[in-house]
């Protein structure tokens, strides 16, 4: 079982200069697939117990638009691991004005994770599937 959010990232989103956003925006996300990814399989937002894995790999800006994803790799009785991985595939152009933007040919893995999710067994909901 896979989720993909889809979304823009704005100057609310920047962090630092020249409108870099920060990492915690991208784990936000990735809680944000993992809960749709538990509300998909278990009725139940569950709760994130840990990451196990994250890397940052490129960096992301306002204006980017980011794929995430959130897939199931295997469910315990309580437990879900889940890897995810974020990606930049359109990215603005201010070099050639202030409303340019570049579909990328291939888009820029940004961050990729894995971690715990748990759905308490009184919490899983028989037909959420």
């Amino acid at each position: 079982m896979k989720v993909t959010l889809r979304l823009r990232l704005s100057a609310h989103d920047a962090h630092y200069g020249g409108g870099l956003v920060d990492g915690a925006r991208v784990l936000g996300l990735f809680g944000d697939a993992g809960t749709e990814l538990l509300i998909r399989h278990d009725g139940d937002e569950g709760l994130f117990r840990a990451y196990d894995s994250v890397e940052f790999l490129a960096p992301l800006h306002a204006g980017d638009f980011v794929e995430v994803d959130a897939e199931l790799v295997s469910v315990g009785k309580t437990s879900r691991r889940v890897k995810f991985e974020a990606r930049k595939y359109i990215s603005p152009r201010p070099d050639v004005s202030d409303s340019a933007a570049d579909l990328l040919a291939e888009p820029v893995v940004v961050c990729r994770a894995s971690g715990t999710c748990v759905t308490l067994a009184a919490k899983q909901r028989k037909g959420a599937k």
